[in-house]
């Protein structure tokens, strides 16, 4: 086997470790389908009724924005297993195997990537029975799908390097909804900008969680995209490539390399 080969052999069998981890911590799988669902259900009957979305009925507003959400908070998984792993030592013994060191985080990415799909089929399972459908072309809403997917793995890297900074798992849980959290609500996802406060509408206007929610809004219900679809992609792929190289370059430094 190359070395390509066995790189992409031990990302598998790391992806695949991250994948096992979650039925064995229930947990886990609570925070990326239950805390989605509570929202969507909290947001439809309890402030749907109160906030104005002129020309859409606000569950199809809604659904779009709770999705990217979801995606971007996919990621924390890998932020509490690689803090764990380095708490516990085991980024230690992963060096002293034969294996390819750029595995650890390409197979908690890899992960991700895996149970986002599963909370993506949850959430528009749950989207659908309190009323969203899609409103547009079969490509266009295979795009959104893509694109939902490409904005949750872009968020696994900023989760891996919050993991591998943080000195707990319990720390790097905190810092990552205390950071990412609040731009997810100053931003489309939940209310139209132009609701907002004046001093408050050009935060959200240029914040990228508003261009990733607009673009997969446009692509689902067919809303004016503007330039908001390719904006999520350059996002997506500035977040993946910056978090990406810091990433590596912390676990570099976290295992002495």
């Amino acid at each position: 086997m190359t070395s390509i080969a066995y790189g992409i052999s031990d990302t598998l069998v790391l992806a695949k470790r991250s994948i096992l981890r979650i039925p064995r911590q229930p947990d886990l799988l609570i925070g990326f389908t239950v805390q989605p669902i509570m929202f969507v259900l909290l947001f439809v009957y309890v402030f749907g009724g109160a906030i104005s979305t002129p020309g859409l009925d606000y569950v199809d507003f809604l659904i779009p924005g709770i999705i990217v959400q979801s995606m971007t908070f996919g990621g924390f998984v890998t932020a509490l297993g690689l803090s764990e792993d380095l708490k516990k030592g085991l980024i230690d013994r992963f060096r002293s195997l034969p294996m390819s060191r750029s595995a650890v985080l390409t197979g908690r990415t890899l992960a991700d990537g895996a149970t986002n799909v599963v909370q993506l089929v949850v959430m528009l399972g749950v989207g659908f029975a309190v009323g969203f459908r899609f409103n547009n072309d079969a490509a266009s809403v295979i795009a959104g799908l893509a694109l939902c997917l490409l904005i949750g793995y872009a968020f696994s890297w900023v989760f891996a390097f919050i993991g591998l900074t943080a000195s707990s798992p319990e720390a790097a849980n905190a810092f990552g909804f205390t950071f990412l959290f609040p731009l997810t609500f100053v931003s489309s996802a939940f209310v139209p900008v132009k609701s907002m406060p004046s001093w408050l509408q050009p935060v959200a206007e240029n914040n990228p969680f508003t261009d990733m929610v607009n673009a997969v809004r446009a692509l689902f219900v067919g809303t004016p995209a503007g330039n908001s679809i390719w904006l999520a992609v350059v996002w997506s792929l500035g977040i993946t490539a910056v978090f990406a190289t810091l990433a590596v370059w912390r676990y570099r430094h976290a295992v002495g390399r």
